[in-house]
């Protein structure tokens, strides 16, 4: 985020303000490191048929079987082409879909073997990334908790402005 788009509200800006804004920055760019990290987990590794987006939301799902629908209304998948996402997944073997007998318009979607390895895969990724922030003390447990606590708070009030909207 930039910092001198304050000076453009009031000349000034406040400490409010700009806190906030670093909080957004700081987030969007932790998301795209994410990302980058992924990738480059399955580029060493030579797994390059699904992009790091995909990989997420197979880890996400994990051993859920839900619609398609469900994915962002829980939080599995945040972005807005999930029909493509989830239709390439199903090409490639990482995820089986089924329509439900009850409402045929309904698909439920389920990891397969092959989406449960990927899964694992960045479970373990992540685990070790756990295990080098907790060794190097680079974060204690509870300030990654206040922290989380933090963001909740942050995304309910995100939440609630989207509500609000409509």
């Amino acid at each position: 985020m930039n910092l001198h788009a304050l000076e453009v509200i009031d000349g000034t800006g406040t400490a409010t303000l700009s806190s906030y804004l670093e909080t957004l920055g700081l987030v969007e760019r932790m998301h795209r490191l994410l990302l980058d990290i992924v990738k480059d987990e399955f580029e060493r590794i030579g797994l390059l048929d699904i992009n790091p987006i995909q990989a997420l939301l197979l880890f996400n799902v994990g051993a859920n079987e839900v619609t398609a629908g469900e994915l962002r209304s829980r939080g599995f998948y945040q972005g807005s082409n999930v029909s493509y996402n989830l239709r390439k997944l199903v090409d490639l073997g990482y995820m089986h879909h089924e329509r439900s007998s009850v409402d045929r318009r309904s698909v439920r979607v389920r990891l397969t073997e092959r989406g449960l390895e990927i899964r694992q895969m960045l479970l373990k990724l992540f685990d070790e990334h756990s295990k080098i922030i907790s060794g190097r003390e680079l974060l204690p447990v509870a300030a990654m908790e206040d922290a989380n606590n933090a963001l909740r708070k942050v995304e309910r009030f995100w939440t609630e402005q989207i509500r609000y909207i409509y």
